[in-house]
């Protein structure tokens, strides 16, 4: 891209995610130095004239900047994916993070019970026996697929334990979790039409539903010691319904599961990409553990991008003026590899001091609430697996999601010697 060029990149096109991420990358380098808030069009202009398409959010300033002004970009007018879901989608799904205040307000006030500090620092012990039991699992071969054998289990098993769902609906969630949001992937949907599409996630969406819903009247009746009682059946409290804790759970497998998951399989394959760090962290694991997992999260960012939509006319981007009801699309991975904020961006570095990074999302009222549940389970996750198999490596190239919202690995093999106990 030259400096006259002004040719859309087509940031929402599964084709160009498929290319490598090295001409990704400069693809984003070069929006950044000249066309930061990029306009990418979207079939033909309505019958007013008007383009249809998003305006492409690129650089960490920018990305800040929308998402601390939630009164002028709205999470709640049209959903938070770059193209309009399906009316009965978003009725199965619509849940915090597509919703403006005051009813966002309400209900993240509800759900952060779950996640204050005190509810957090009593499940390391928790975490700890999670990963010792999958450990013990992982198949004696010394081979194994990382993704299924370890980092989807883990944050899955973590969400279920605090939530107190049955064992024996863990395969479900998984796979219902794989079609809602791998759904651009024929490994998780085969028949890619939007029909397809809107079929298998409506079905795996209701699914979830019904078994958050049949588990939430249970708890209202009968509360428990678990994170549906607590959000449901709380004596003095507002609680949720049993609609509105099927659709937080939704958020919770998506946010809690997938992107923890994701996390950890980048950071194997990373840290097997470049050993010098790895052996530096491992040498020291305690030294480096805080700064090794936020720059994993910063390579990964798991989450590639989400959407606003302008509240009203005039509302102002540096000198982009913006009419009611214009999309923005705030690019996170982008954000994460901004030359003005991270020295040396391409590089995978643990021992980097400052690292700012928005794989959680910028700062405001949607930063994600499960921030530190996610960097507690990295912690846990990298310093069990490394006392167990210090040589576990990723071989090959992990098999990738083809998505353009999650950066996804399908499946990494691994290989690895064990520890004698």
């Amino acid at each position: 891209m030259t400096e006259t060029d002004t040719t859309p990149i087509p940031l929402h096109d599964l084709t160009w995610w498929k290319r490598p991420a090295a001409e990704r990358d400069a693809d984003f380098a070069a929006i950044r130095r000249e066309r930061p808030r990029m306009f990418v069009p979207i079939g033909p202009a309505s019958d007013s004239g008007k383009a249809k398409g998003f305006y492409a959010i690129t650089t960490y300033e920018d990305v800040l900047e929308v998402s601390r002004r939630p009164e002028d970009f709205s999470s709640g007018i049209g959903g938070t994916q770059i193209f309009e879901q399906p009316a009965e989608l978003r009725a199965y799904r619509g849940s915090i993070i597509d919703m403006d205040n005051p009813e966002h307000a309400r209900l993240r006030k509800i759900v952060s019970r779950g996640f204050t500090a005190r509810n957090l620092a009593s499940l390391r012990d928790e975490i700890e026996d999670v990963v010792s039991e999958i450990l013990d699992e992982m198949p004696q071969s010394g081979e194994c697929d990382f993704v299924s054998s370890f980092a989807a289990l883990l944050p899955l098993r973590i969400i279920n334990s605090l939530l107190g769902i049955p064992r024996e609906h863990e395969q479900f969630i998984l796979d219902a979790t794989n079609i809602i949001l791998g759904a651009s992937d024929a490994e998780y949907i085969a028949d890619q039409s939007a029909a397809g599409i809107n079929a298998a996630v409506t079905e795996a969406s209701k699914g979830l539903i019904d078994l958050l819903d049949s588990l939430s009247t249970e708890r209202i009746a009968d509360p428990q010691d678990d994170l549906i009682s607590q959000l449901v059946a709380a004596k003095g409290e507002e609680n949720l319904t049993p609609a509105e804790m099927a659709r937080f759970f939704i958020l919770l497998v998506g946010a809690g599961n997938e992107t923890t998951r994701n996390v950890i399989s980048h950071g194997l394959y990373v840290l097997t990409q470049h050993s010098e760090q790895r052996d530096r962290w491992l040498a020291d694991y305690e030294e480096y553990a805080s700064r090794a997992i936020e720059e994993m999260l910063r390579w990964a960012t798991p989450v590639i991008h989400f959407r606003r939509t302008v509240a009203r006319d005039g509302v102002m981007l540096g000198d982009l003026e913006f009419s009611a009801g214009d999309k923005v699309v705030m690019w996170y991975t982008s954000a994460n590899r901004d030359e003005t904020v991270f020295d040396n961006p391409y590089e995978f570095d643990i021992t980097r001091e400052e690292n700012p990074h928005v794989a959680f999302g910028g700062a405001g009222a949607h930063f994600c609430l499960g921030a530190h549940l996610a960097r507690l389970e990295l912690d846990v996750a990298f310093r069990m697996l490394f006392e167990r198999f210090p040589d576990i490596h990723s071989v090959g190239e992990p098999d990738r999601l083809n998505s353009n919202f999650l950066n996804g690995i399908k499946h990494l093999r691994a290989e690895y010697t064990s520890v004698t106990k």
